[in-house]
């Protein structure tokens, strides 16, 4: 059985106003759109290079505690399995998601949100 291995770690920032956070990263920072969720978005991702960061809306996301983070998983599954038996305080349960991710989050004993996701894979 393979062991699940950490792929990637992505930021979430906290902004007040969205559109002009992502322009700032686009024409400043040098940042492309990957992403934005919501009517009207609520929630983006810039990315350059291999760095991705989250951009949610202040009081979004960080009812929590002082920090989120988001660390892409392979083998999700097991490690979901893994850390439930051992006794993690999951927020939101293992899932697919219309974001194209297979993920689930949980609270840390101080509060900080942590969110462990797989890439959905897509086939035509």
């Amino acid at each position: 059985m393979p062991t699940p291995s950490f792929k990637s770690v992505t930021p979430v920032f906290t902004v007040d106003d969205l559109p002009a956070t992502l322009d700032y990263f686009q024409h400043v920072l040098g940042f492309s759109v990957a992403w934005t969720w919501g009517t009207p978005p609520d929630r983006a991702s810039v990315c350059r290079d291999n760095v991705e960061i989250t951009l949610s809306k202040r009081g979004l996301v960080d009812r929590h505690g002082p920090s989120r983070v988001f660390i892409q998983v392979s083998d999700i599954d097991d490690y979901y399995a893994t850390i439930e038996k051992a006794g993690a305080t999951i927020d939101v349960p293992l899932g697919d998601r219309e974001y194209a991710m297979r993920d689930f989050h949980l609270v840390d004993p101080s509060g900080n949100y942590i969110s462990f996701g797989q890439p959905l894979m897509f086939h035509a």
